[in-house]
């Protein structure tokens, strides 16, 4: 990507949408799996997307860009007790969080009858040199198009995963695509009763209510693809689950909050989690069954490239174990 120093950090957050959107995730080696590609794209490997296989699935990780350095503390771990705990386990990983970055990777499962993308990135708020809404570009590298995708799933409706959904002209990017959410968020986002319609809802969301389909926590969403309950983060945030012969892999949205803090302190919580009780609650739960299963995981604000496992740590908490990249 192109040298972001020179872009402000009112900016990004202008670029942005919140504060919330400028959170960080440090640097970690690079990571995954590679498998043989379903797509005629002679690109390699790692040029924005991450292709392996799941089972029979062949899911693609697609890089929708980073921010500019901006603050990590408070927004990614918020407790206030906490804050210098925080600090030291940054520290002791290696991470500024006045340096560090936050990445975006909406997902793309191809199941070899549905292709599906997990969550649209921010769209065309690639303006003004932001490194940022390149989903399209990249899914382009990896040989996909638009018009390939035939369901769009949206974990949730915070604004860095719905932005994508419409071009500049407001007209669907997706156009031939089955649109899904979970009811209750939907709900949420849609009904000033229940939360504020925000702009990228009304934009993005709201003028397509008739082609969603509203789901359930446990409904299926294509064969082999099955929406997990992880409330928190937003009233009904859903995660997904792969599985495909012996194989599954969990595709947490933003449910996995920090890849360091929400792991290392599975107490903790962060500044935009809507119910911090409950997100608290959600985490741990899938943490203890991801690691007990040694699943495959990928987190929406995991440093890129975004796919490893999660196992308990000898001093308490979880951390996050890269999976060996190949290009």
């Amino acid at each position: 990507m192109a040298d972001n120093h020179d872009v402000s950090r009112r900016n990004a957050l202008k670029l942005l949408g919140g504060a919330g959107l400028l959170a960080a995730s440090g640097g970690v080696p690079l990571t995954l799996s590679s498998a043989s590609a379903q797509t005629t794209s002679s690109v390699p490997n790692g040029a924005g997307f991450n292709r392996l296989k799941v089972g029979d699935f062949t899911v693609t990780v697609l890089s929708d860009g980073q921010t500019p350095p901006g603050l990590l503390l408070p927004n990614w771990g918020a407790n206030p007790e906490r804050q210098e705990d925080f600090k030291k386990a940054l520290t002791d990983n290696f991470i500024n969080p006045a340096l560090a970055r936050n990445n975006f990777n909406p997902v793309v499962v191809d199941t070899g009858k549905n292709k599906v993308l997990f969550d649209t990135g921010l769209g065309a708020q690639a303006q003004a040199g932001a490194p940022i809404g390149r989903l399209l570009e990249n899914l382009k590298n990896a040989g996909l198009s638009p018009s390939d995708i035939d369901t769009v799933f949206i974990t949730h409706g915070h604004p860095d995963h719905v932005q994508g959904m419409t071009d500049a002209s407001g007209k669907p990017v997706f156009d031939k695509a089955q649109f899904i959410m979970g009811g209750v968020d939907f709900d949420f986002w849609t009904k000033p009763a229940q939360g504020a319609v925000s702009g990228a809802i009304a934009k993005n969301i709201s003028p397509f209510k008739d082609r969603f389909k509203l789901i359930k926590p446990g409904d299926e969403i294509v064969p082999g693809i099955t929406s997990i309950d992880s409330p928190g983060h937003t009233p009904g945030h859903q995660s997904a689950l792969l599985a495909s012969g012996s194989s599954q892999m969990m595709l947490f949205g933003d449910a996995a909050g920090h890849y360091l803090l929400s792991l290392m302190y599975p107490d903790a919580y962060l500044g935009f989690d809507a119910d911090k009780a409950t997100v608290v609650a959600t985490r741990a739960k899938l943490f203890d069954r991801v690691a007990s299963e040694k699943m495959l995981v990928t987190g929406y604000h995991f440093p890129w490239p975004a796919v490893g496992y999660i196992r308990k740590r000898a001093a308490g908490g979880y951390e996050l174990v890269p999976a060996a990249f190949s290009f």
